[in-house]
């Protein structure tokens, strides 16, 4: 394992890499499994159903996508940058951590670990929905063991071993992403201009539905840190992590986009609006049949699968890496004999088991909050990487050429931008229910120092002295 990040020791270069060690050399992912778990991450089963959730908004949607778009590729260039710099597991907890210290490090891994056990649950509930094409369990008991079977199939395999987790991830992006792109090429030679609704169909102002729209997309690129989270596992991760960052990021841009023009462009505006399956409507218009919809339905469950197999790993890689510092319970540090940190797989899949079946059994407006909390909580990490990075670039960087320097600040603050942006197109209302899920990780900070015997900034030391100036004064007294 590699050491952990000390917060006070010298900082490098912004824009060089720190040599990595032997442990990290022995990475099991390689380029296109580093790749793909960002893909797998990406793309779940959202995309699916997003063309139908934009279409109400208009075409206007489509220049929502491209702004999201370029915001997510410079987030990807930043945790390039760092990852090359500081290619340790954690990704945003460690670049948090090394720039800012150890406070600000642990809000970055709660935060992070909420979306991926809440976000787990999101997909787990829309690849129900797909199951049940074929099954049709519709009570809400059947409903509660279809998603647990979504959910402990990729906690199994994560608790194999990483190898297991990489090949799965490879073969289900595979089977997941060839359909989508046929449809997202194929579809464009059957578009029809009159298919198209209003460029602004919501009735907001333009930037209200621009804003809106985008808000709606943020979501849907969440995991293009997965790369740089499972840094321990990527083989060179100084070279890796940015690629497979901005490869896997550019693929799901080109994914996303065309596919959603080429349904907006099959299926009619008052139809799409409404549709619970755009993509099937959108082939059973290109080739006529209802075939389609069972085959969209497949590529569907193997897509949402696929995802949640690469957000348990990210589950447990972002408290392993805390623990392993000291800023997470120590159970969260333990692997078991394939080497993965079970703990954390297990805890997450439980707590996302219990989410869905509150959802089913209780209230989905609780559901949808989760998910809504997701989204802020997905960004907190973003914008903490992108102020790292200004960090090492205003104040810590080597002598670079101004082209450089100019380049990688441009697209550092590109990055924070757009992190404000997505905070502010959550809503008020969940912005204020996400400040409380990250104050509500205070007294876990609290627990964890306290069972260090830290209890200061100064650490273990600071407490001590701190004890023994006591005991002078209350002996003076």
């Amino acid at each position: 394992m590699r050491h952990a990040v000390d917060p006070q020791a010298p900082p490098a270069a912004s824009l060089a890499a720190e040599p990595a060690t032997d442990d990290v050399s022995r990475g099991t992912l390689g380029l296109p499994q580093a790749t793909a778990l960002v893909v797998g991450g990406v793309v779940g089963t959202g995309i699916f159903l997003l063309p139908a959730t934009l279409a109400k908004y208009g075409t206007i949607s489509i220049l929502a996508f491209g702004l999201v778009t370029v915001g997510a590729l410079a987030i990807a260039a930043i945790f390039g940058r760092l990852g090359a710099r500081t290619p340790a597991a954690g990704g945003p907890y460690a670049y948090a951590r090394q720039a800012f210290g150890e406070f600000p490090g642990f809000l970055n891994a709660w935060s992070f670990w909420i979306t991926a056990w809440a976000g787990n649950a999101g997909i787990a509930v829309a690849w129900v929905g797909y199951v049940n094409y074929f099954l049709h369990w519709d009570s809400e008991p059947g409903k509660i063991a279809i998603a647990l079977v979504g959910l402990w199939i990729p906690a199994l395999i994560n608790l194999s071993g990483v190898k297991n987790m990489g090949l799965f991830q490879v073969v289900t992006t595979v089977l997941k992403f060839v359909p989508l792109m046929f449809v997202a090429i194929v579809g464009l030679f059957f578009v029809k201009s009159g298919n198209f609704g209003e460029f602004n169909a919501s009735g907001k102002s333009f930037l209200g539905a621009l804003q809106v729209s985008a808000a709606l997309v943020v979501f849907a690129y969440s995991g293009i840190e997965a790369a740089s989270v499972a840094a321990e596992k990527v083989k060179d991760p100084e070279r890796n992590i940015g690629r497979a960052s901005i490869y896997g990021t550019l693929a799901c841009a080109a994914v996303y986009m065309l596919s959603t023009i080429a349904v907006m462009g099959n299926v009619p505006h008052a139809e799409l609006v409404d549709s619970s399956a755009p993509f099937s409507d959108a082939l059973n218009n290109m080739f006529g049949g209802s075939l389609w919809g069972g085959i969209m339905a497949a590529m569907a469950i193997v897509s949402g699968i696929g995802a949640l197999n690469g957000w348990t790993m990210l589950c447990a890689e972002m408290p392993y890496a805390a623990a392993k510092d000291g800023m997470f319970p120590r159970p969260f540090a333990a692997v078991n004999r394939a080497g993965v940190p079970a703990f954390g797989i297990l805890v997450a899949t439980a707590l996302t088991s219990v989410v869905v079946a509150v959802n089913y059994l209780f209230s989905e407006d609780a559901f949808e909050t989760i998910l809504l909390l997701a989204t802020v909580t997905t960004v907190i990490p973003y914008l903490f990487s992108a102020s790292a990075q200004l960090f090492w670039l205003v104040t810590r960087e080597r002598p670079v050429s101004r082209a450089a320097l100019g380049k990688d600040l441009t697209i550092a603050g590109v990055g924070f931008l757009f992190t404000l942006w997505m905070v502010y197109g959550a809503g008020s209302d969940a912005v204020l229910k996400s400040l409380i899920m990250l104050l509500l990780g205070i007294p876990v900070y609290i627990w964890v120092k306290a069972s260090r015997g830290e209890y200061g900034p100064g650490g273990k030391e600071a407490g001590h002295v701190a004890a023994e100036e006591d005991v002078v004064v209350d002996m003076r007294e």
